[in-house]
């Protein structure tokens, strides 16, 4: 038996660190019912939740766990002076920058739920922004050898990001996710090389469509296209 429902929740602007918490509160929750469901023959198992966290953070680098300290261009003081936080957490990928006018994406999900493999999960993830900047006129695809979505991925001199992917999974529970640049200021991303990358370019909606977005209705549009792509039944 699974559960295909996901509870959507909105956090508004939350401090990083804050957000890093509750996801892990959640992501233990589930991997503890997977444990006890372990010992319990089919019919007693209790079925595991599935999350969805919007929000939005103050201005913070976050460097995943096989990233390069390298990939940061500015020294410690620096950040100070910018007011600019710095984390090394446990998600895959390297170094990227969250603020506000992003939409941060925080999915914590029992991937059993919807018999997804890694790959695909994050293949899913891509899927749902691609629809969304779909349905706001902007065409979007992949890049071979990086996660994310870009614009112009086969165009070297023009492949832009304008969502940075990285996640953490542990017996096939999810956590960490997406940032899609919506209104972000994208000044903060000449202080790091992001995810890595030190010859592709960072965009972002506003910049994009050259006007400023409404990000409540980019927001209802993304959760639309997530559901649809994973085949899950929201919860508010």
């Amino acid at each position: 038996m699974v559960n295909q429902k996901i509870i959507y929740k909105d956090l508004g602007l939350i401090d990083f660190r804050e957000a890093w918490i509750y996801q892990e509160k959640l992501f233990n929750e589930i991997l503890s019912i997977k444990e006890r469901n372990l010992k319990k023959p089919a019919g007693e198992q209790e079925l595991t939740p599935n999350y969805l966290l919007f929000c939005e953070h103050p201005h913070v680098y976050t460097l995943g766990k096989s990233g390069s300290e390298a990939n940061l261009l500015v020294s410690p003081d620096d950040l100070k002076i910018q007011g600019v936080a710095l984390y090394r957490i446990n998600r895959g990928g390297d170094i990227t920058y969250h603020g506000p006018g992003q939409i941060v994406g925080y999915p914590i999900i029992d991937m059993d739920n919807f018999k997804l493999s890694v790959k695909r999960y994050i293949f899913n993830l891509e899927e749902a922004i691609v629809l969304t900047l779909k349905e706001l006129g902007i065409t979007a695809g992949r890049l071979d050898g990086a996660t994310g979505v870009w614009l112009d991925a086969g165009i070297p001199h023009k492949a832009r990001k304008i969502c940075a992917i990285g996640v953490r999974t542990s017996h096939w529970v999810t956590m960490h996710g997406f940032a899609f640049n919506v209104n972000t200021d994208l000044n903060y991303f000449n202080s790091i090389n992001p995810c890595g990358f030190t010859d592709k370019a960072v965009t972002s909606l506003e910049k994009e469509k050259r006007h400023r977005m409404d990000t409540e209705n980019v927001k209802a549009i993304l959760v639309d296209n997530i559901c649809r792509v994973f085949g899950m039944d929201l919860l508010q």
